[in-house]
């Protein structure tokens, strides 16, 4: 089941981001960074348990575009359409707040790809999402890719 995140989440939210933020697949996030922004986040439950299995984010960067960032699902819990699912969540609530063009920096491309976004450089991506990566440890040597869908 994929539904809204709520305050007590969180915390789960946290661990599962920096267990792969451990692994280099994705970049940490703040406790603080979570509660502030705990609306952008839809949380994926393991059916007949209350545990969060997945996790993603959708950020609204600018006019007619939104970031999908934070996606991670839990390893045991991999390779069942729960990250596919997560993604075609937030897409869907692009479309209903008339946005129209997602991107995401991800250090797995193929699995965008494979949804139908496609990698671009990152300079086409407005200067204001750059905001949250002068806060990254990897600035400005980012390795990540970016890629993007037109809905």
């Amino acid at each position: 089941m994929i539904r809204k995140a709520k305050i007590g989440d969180v915390k789960h939210i946290h661990a599962l981001l920096a267990h792969f933020a451990e692994k280099n697949l994705l970049l940490s996030r703040s406790l603080s960074e979570l509660y502030e922004h705990l609306r952008d986040y839809k949380v994926y439950e393991k059916p007949g348990t209350n545990e969060v299995a997945g996790v993603v984010a959708l950020s609204i960067s600018w006019e007619n575009l939104a970031e999908i960032r934070s996606l991670a699902v839990l390893e045991d819990q991999q390779f069942k359409g729960i990250g596919r699912r997560l993604v075609e969540h937030c897409l869907s609530e692009a479309i209903m707040l008339d946005i129209y063009r997602v991107f995401s920096l991800t250090y797995q491309p193929g699995f965008f790809e494979k949804l139908g976004f496609k990698v671009v450089d990152k300079n086409v991506l407005p200067h204001k999402i750059w905001a949250d990566c002068v806060k990254c440890p990897k600035f400005p040597d980012c390795d990540e890719t970016a890629v993007l869908i037109e809905l």
